[in-house]
């Protein structure tokens, strides 16, 4: 059980950091995006929810040594997905409250009839929203930048492992090449020790046969 609490608290971990990143880039987005946006953050907090509610059940399952040592950490992970929870409601709510803000002044400069107002207004909403774009952009443009470069340094990882075995299987051989070396060697000098030992007995039975061709012939 111990085992499952730990996997359901780096599921945990894992989401709510997604979940603060996001909350991080509400500002960035307008209109339906930014609805979307809070949308997937609420349906993590949920998924969040029933990791908190299935640690709550495993940790009460456990024996009172390590139930202890678990139900504070439990509090912890509780108190951060409340934080959570209570920033994308401002979040929402600040999103409200700015559209009801912008809505209430429009209709206010059409009870006055104050057109030159009203076209200032405009102009600073668009000015605002192209500035938000230009953000939303750039933010995607230095997520994309360093997706690029986790992606080069795993590759430069990769190569160097893969330069790492070739070294490693380089110095394998050069170790097999140098015992084949010390092998033939010796089979080379074995070779040449029994060409030159079968000569030495070539030539003694020669002088034997030689010596009793003589004797023979001598009687």
């Amino acid at each position: 059980m111990a085992s499952l609490v730990k996997s359901y608290e780096q599921q945990f971990s894992t989401l709510t950091a997604e979940i603060t990143q996001r909350i991080g880039t509400i500002s960035l987005y307008h209109g339906a995006e930014k609805k979307s946006l809070i949308s997937t953050i609420e349906r993590q907090l949920d998924e969040a929810q029933e990791l908190l509610e299935q640690m709550d059940l495993e940790v009460r399952e456990l024996s009172s040594a390590e139930r202890g040592k678990l139900m504070g950490r439990l509090k912890s992970y509780q108190h951060e997905f409340n934080n959570l929870e209570s920033q994308i409601k401002k979040a929402k709510t600040s999103s409200i409250n700015k559209a009801n803000q912008m809505r209430e002044e429009l209709l206010g400069m059409d009870e006055y009839g104050n057109d030159d107002q009203k076209t200032r207004l405009l102009d600073n909403t668009e000015r605002l929203e192209n500035s938000s774009r230009r953000l939303e952009i750039g933010y995607r443009v230095a997520t994309e930048t360093e997706k690029i470069g986790q992606d080069i340094l795993d590759n430069l990882h990769r190569d160097r492992e893969t330069i790492n075995r070739s070294r490693q299987r380089l110095r394998e051989g050069d170790e097999h090449l140098g015992k084949g070396s010390r092998i033939l060697s010796g089979m080379m000098r074995r070779i040449i020790q029994n060409r030159i030992l079968t000569l030495a007995i070539i030539v003694f039975l020669i002088i034997v046969i030689a010596v009793v061709v003589y004797i023979t012939s001598n009687r």
